[in-house]
């Protein structure tokens, strides 16, 4: 680290005048370290605003929250309510510095694929025990195409079945939305299917179930949008963080 030298003139003895050539020199130690001072100085001025504190701080609050839905699994399961305090803490910080503010102004940021990592809608007891979601059929990625263009919204949810040659499918649900306000979308259920046809017998009897749960009907607030992520509350209260995907879903 450089060192700033500060030169002090000593005092002049009582009656001294100093010499022409003495003030100008006198003059020049001035001007000499006024110049080291600014180059020391400047390039700390030039890292400090190199780096925008803000999105120091968001990129900071996403490893958080990355963190914390480590081992939760969406949080569709359930988890206990200090984990979920914790990442609501986090989801509020993200809102707090939201760089979409009006993000229906803005739908290409929020047009293509979205990959679900955490909601608080969850599945449990008796729901989770008649859908057949602890040891027979496991419940895969969650998946948003957003098509702005049709003003389509498609919610795919990926199943595996054990007991059938370990079966793979999916649930699709396709939906329409308008525009509420500048944050705001109604969300309106067009139709629902289930591929492959072995996949919808085994959930037949619980169908109503099933879409009671994941039917996105009804409005949400996007209150979170950038290039990588967003974040939706609904009408029940419920948080949505999703990321964006580059995987290709066969509709």
């Amino acid at each position: 680290m450089a060192t700033l030298v500060k030169l002090v003139q000593p005092p002049c003895p009582k009656g001294f005048t100093r010499q022409p050539w003495q003030q100008q020199q006198q003059q020049q130690q001035a001007k000499f370290c006024e110049l080291q001072r600014f180059r020391l100085i400047n390039p700390m001025k030039a890292a400090a605003q190199s780096s925008s504190p803000s999105s120091v701080k968001v990129s900071q609050i996403k490893e958080n929250l990355y963190q914390a839905l480590q081992g939760i699994n969406r949080g569709i399961f359930g988890t206990t309510s200090g984990k979920k305090s914790e990442i609501q803490e986090l989801v509020e910080q993200l809102e707090s510095q939201n760089p979409t503010p009006d993000p229906t102004l803005n739908l290409h940021k929020v047009d293509g694929c979205w990959k679900l990592i955490y909601s608080t809608i969850s599945i449990m007891g008796a729901k989770r025990t008649k859908l057949g979601l602890r040891d027979f059929i496991t419940l895969g990625d969650l998946f948003q195409i957003i098509n702005v263009a049709e003003s389509k919204a498609v919610n795919v949810m990926k199943f595996n079945v054990k007991g059938l040659n370990l079966l793979n499918g999916q649930l699709a649900i396709v939906a329409s939305f308008n525009i509420d306000s500048k944050s705001r979308v109604t969300i309106t259920y067009r139709e629902s299917t289930i591929t492959p046809d072995q996949l919808m017998n085994v959930f037949q009897k619980n169908y109503d179930l099933l879409l009671s749960i994941f039917n996105p009907e009804g409005w949400l607030e996007l209150t979170y949008v950038d290039d990588e992520m967003r974040i939706g509350r609904d009408q029940k209260g419920n948080i949505f963080v999703l990321e964006r995907s580059e995987e290709r879903i066969d509709l």
